[in-house]
């Protein structure tokens, strides 16, 4: 009879190490093939917001698509805007930040957090600050997560450009080990790189936007603007049913400033005239130089009655305080204003034609302020045409 062979405890330990070793190289596959989706992922990422063209359309992206591929709680972004120049603009070109909760400014560098950086030797220039990672501190965090609960640890990963910060790309999770003092950083350091370029560039490009439509002299929307806002305008006020209505506002005897004054004077008073207007408008409202001493408003959601109303409070702004110019030099300055609105019938005709129509009778009713000894406000009829 055949005795039974022992097992071999030699094959059992190699069988045990093989498997092992194929659980290993399958984990290994499955972290590889992770990775690789990953990778794909935030390629794509950077792909569109390197295309993107606008303000909105950048920062819409980032807090759309980032939590969703990082598969993060909490994405928000700190702007350093020491002087509100990147609010102001924006908000110009129409940007609604409401829409963007996410997005935060702050108007000096010691508000992101980051600690001051120091040489990296004796004469060297100063490094770069780190990314701080960490566990999420609500009394430290909080302020940058607003509206996001539920948080455990988080990365605030500085945006820089040309070795200067520009803000903060701020990364939360409610997972406690998802960043830690001790992770790697190179990754997130490459992301918040390719945003604040993208951020850079998109910023610069809407400024350079803002100044093609602004009058450099007295810091307003300049005719192309307007014209250009006008037909948007028109369009809207169609789809949501409201009325526009439109001034056109022309300085009394300019030319005789300029004769007195010097062009120095004459811009001065151009100058006060735009702040002095500006100050009777709503946000909502647009004041653009159509050139020389003619400037025309835009007035949304106001009819005919409203748009006279504040046309009077315009010229009662500007003719009851004298102006002072150049040279100590004081001088009394007066305009003329003509309002119009737009006609029951204008939803029939074309948007061009009703936009050219709506600044011509404010036109016609300016001629006619002129006419009748001007300082006045003159609203266009029908009849008057």
């Amino acid at each position: 009879m055949n005795q039974a062979i022992p097992p071999d405890p030699r094959i059992a330990s190699l069988e045990a190490e093989n498997q092992a070793l194929r659980a290993r190289m399958a984990f290994l596959l499955e972290q590889v093939e992770r990775n690789h989706d990953i990778m794909c992922r935030h390629q794509a990422f950077d792909l569109e917001i390197v295309s993107a063209s606008t303000f909105p359309e950048l920062i819409g992206t980032i807090f759309r698509t980032l939590p969703v591929i990082s598969d993060l709680d909490g994405v928000t972004l700190s702007l350093l805007d020491e002087d509100d120049d990147i609010v102001l603009v924006m908000e110009k070109l129409g940007v609604d930040f409401s829409a963007f909760p996410q997005l935060l400014f702050v108007h000096a560098v010691a508000e992101l957090g980051f600690t001051s950086p120091v040489p990296a030797a004796e004469g060297e220039a100063a490094l770069p600050p780190s990314p701080l990672l960490g566990a999420f501190d609500a009394a430290v965090h909080g302020p940058r997560f607003p509206q996001i609960a539920s948080l455990r640890s988080v990365a605030l990963v500085p945006l820089l450009r040309n070795k200067r910060l520009i803000g903060s790309l701020n990364l939360a999770s409610s997972d406690v080990t998802r960043f830690t003092p001790a992770l790697g950083t190179d990754f997130i350091k490459h992301m918040a790189s390719i945003i604040a370029i993208c951020l850079e560039n998109v910023i610069s490009n809407e400024m350079l936007k803002y100044i093609g439509l602004t009058d450099s002299l007295t810091g307003v929307y300049n005719r192309r603007y307007i014209d250009r806002r006008l037909l948007e305008e028109i369009a809207r006020a169609r789809r949501q049913n409201y009325c526009i209505s439109c001034m056109y506002i022309d300085i009394d005897h300019f030319k005789l400033f300029n004769d007195k004054h010097g062009h120095q004077g004459g811009d001065e008073v151009l100058r006060e005239v735009a702040t002095r207007i500006r100050t009777e408008l709503r946000r909502s409202d647009a004041l653009g130089r159509f050139g020389g001493e003619e400037f025309v408003v835009l007035l949304i959601d106001a009819d005919l009655d409203s748009a006279t109303f504040v046309a009077e409070r315009i010229r009662a702004s500007i003719a009851g305080t004298m102006f002072d110019l150049p040279g100590s030099a004081q001088a009394w300055v007066s305009v003329s204003i003509g309002v119009a609105s737009l006609e029951a019938d204008a939803a029939l005709l074309p948007i061009e034609t009703v936009a050219q129509q709506l600044v011509a009778h404010a036109d016609h009713a300016l001629y006619q302020a002129k006419a009748d000894g001007r300082n006045k406000v003159v609203s266009w009829q029908p009849q008057s045409s």
